[in-house]
């Protein structure tokens, strides 16, 4: 079966704030999801991650966990001291993966001290493309990508197929470009609402998404990062669960 997950912030900040993550997992279990991915932003002061690893194991789930963290500092450093604490928070937790923006990276960056402490982590990182100038452009992220491969490590990416609208980047192109290295895949849609872009449900006559993942392997895992609006929000996220597994 397609493994889809569902990112809790598809339910909204104020309720995933105001119930904390653990009220989602009986839910997300019930409409059929393989996993619930974790964001941290949405704590709301501090969390037993180890009694919630526990719970989204007896649901037979698993989870990812995302950190709002850049790689590279605004001196183009590697932020060691964030990622080493969401490391530990992730592996706390039982993530499959670690999911981080890249940051201010450029040539002059310490890359080594990055691909070392890759070399000892106990979860996988997997790189996303936020909606910022530097970690959401195409030609940081490949160059990037190039610089890992080129010294041995090859570094997987969380393939968020609506926030290249906001750097104006053509997703087709970021697919065929990004392809090799893509694990897991962000669905949503983006539209421009009086000139300002806002993140909106996938339908099933749309034909652009089931586009974009035809260049990745079938199968791959892919989340639901929309809002998931409704008065039953478990029939709700059984729908697009659903929808997102047959592509």
């Amino acid at each position: 079966m397609t493994p889809v997950l569902v990112a809790a912030s598809a339910y909204g900040a104020d309720l995933v704030r105001r119930v904390g993550h653990a009220d989602l997992v009986h839910m997300v279990a019930n409409a059929g999801a393989a996993g619930l991915e974790i964001r941290r932003e949405l704590f709301d002061g501090p969390q037993d991650l180890q009694a919630l690893r526990a719970l989204i194991a007896r649901h037979r789930l698993f989870s990812v966990y995302s950190a709002p963290f850049e790689l590279f500092g605004t001196d183009g450093r590697f932020d060691r001291d964030q990622i080493d604490l969401a490391m530990n928070e992730a592996e706390q937790v039982g993530a499959r993966y670690l999911k981080v923006s890249l940051g201010h990276f450029s040539g002059a960056s310490d890359l080594q001290n990055l691909l070392r402490y890759l070399a000892q982590a106990p979860v996988e990182v997997l790189l996303e493309n936020d909606q910022t100038a530097q970690g959401g452009r195409l030609e940081p992220i490949v160059s990037f990508l190039s610089l890992c491969t080129g010294n041995g490590y090859t570094f997987g990416l969380t393939f968020d197929i609506g926030n290249w609208r906001w750097n104006g980047v053509d997703p087709e192109l970021a697919a065929r470009t990004l392809a090799p290295h893509v694990r897991y895949v962000h669905c949503k849609g983006v539209r421009d609402d009086h000139g300002k872009l806002k993140a909106v449900p996938l339908e099933a006559q749309d034909t652009y998404w089931p586009s974009l993942m035809s260049h990745f392997p079938q199968g791959i895992q892919r989340a639901i990062e929309f809002p998931l609006v409704g008065s039953d929000l478990e029939e709700v996220t059984r729908r697009y669960v659903a929808l997102l597994a047959t592509v």
